[in-house]
């Protein structure tokens, strides 16, 4: 009986100095080499300082900015440690009672905007922390962040064209913007 639990130790052991040391290390290695700015967090550096990540959505609310889609993560939105989607299925009085409230909000933020409002503009992602919006979405904002910035229109809704990302792939998903690169080129722009 003594063999068999020593066997059953020494296996247990170089398993999981295999599989949770070495492999886990490799990996990691190997993504670091292939994939520097993926493998740190795809982190957004400005100045020396980090200010963010392209992969999690941050919560901009003044009206010279972009606004990226509502958040479910956490109690007020955009906390990444509670990064989930509401769950509330499209029956639920509760998701439509918020998809109203988003209406009333977006019409109050963007009173120049007479269209249709893009629908990732009042619903939330599965994650809770999309940095992205559509370019619908953007251009639904556009009025309300030249007029806060005063520039011209025309002049914010090329750069939003300058930051849209295509398919992936070709054709993986739907063309998107990454709303805190877009801020920043913002940023830059009513700067010089």
């Amino acid at each position: 009986m003594f063999k068999q639990f020593s066997t059953a130790i020494r296996i247990t052991l170089l398993m999981t100095a295999l599989t949770g040391l070495l492999y886990p290390s490799l990996v990691t290695g190997i993504a670091k080499l292939a994939f520097p700015h993926q493998a740190s967090g795809s982190l957004i550096v400005e100045n020396g300082k980090v200010i963010g990540s392209e992969l999690i959505g941050q919560d901009f609310t003044k009206p010279e900015y972009f606004h990226p889609r509502p958040s479910a993560a956490g109690e007020k939105g955009y906390d990444a440690a509670a990064s989930n989607g509401s769950n509330l299925g499209p029956t639920n009085p509760k998701l439509l009672d918020r998809v109203k409230k988003s209406v009333v909000k977006f019409r109050e933020e963007n009173p120049d905007f007479q269209g249709p409002i893009p629908a990732d503009a009042l619903t939330t992602s599965a994650s809770g922390l999309d940095p992205e919006i559509s370019p619908a979405s953007a251009e639904a904002q556009a009025g309300r962040v030249a007029k806060s910035r005063g520039v011209s229109v025309d002049e914010t809704r090329k750069l939003i064209a300058l930051h849209v990302d295509g398919r992936t792939l070709g054709f993986l998903g739907e063309p998107r913007v990454n709303v805190l690169r877009l801020n920043l080129a913002l940023e830059k722009y009513s700067n010089k």
